[in-house]
């Protein structure tokens, strides 16, 4: 049954699976993200009370999953828009807390 219609990071993701069981989708996620589901809850939390019109739920899942380093990387998520340098040195200031 489908409670909502929201976009997810992959560690989001591992925080809706049984933690102890190791299963295979469980195994690769883990390669991709080192990000423990809490943080990566309270990292969309810290992005979405920035309430940048320009980013929808499906970005800040991008941006938790890639973790991009500078302006230049995240900057390649977005494909419509661009971001202004405040905006995008909020972000990015946002994602070293939890790298």
């Amino acid at each position: 049954m489908i409670k909502s219609n929201n976009s997810l990071s992959m560690a989001e993701c591992l925080g809706f699976m049984k933690e102890k069981e190791e299963t295979e989708i469980v195994k690769f996620i883990k390669k991709f993200t080192e990000l423990k589901p809490k943080e990566a809850k309270e990292m969309r939390d810290k992005i979405n009370e920035l309430k940048l019109i320009k980013i929808n739920s499906a970005s800040v899942s991008k941006i938790i999953d890639l973790m991009p380093e500078n302006s230049g990387d995240l900057n390649k998520i977005f494909e419509d828009i661009s971001l202004e340098e405040d905006e995008s040195n909020k972000i990015l200031e946002i994602v070293k807390q939890y790298k």
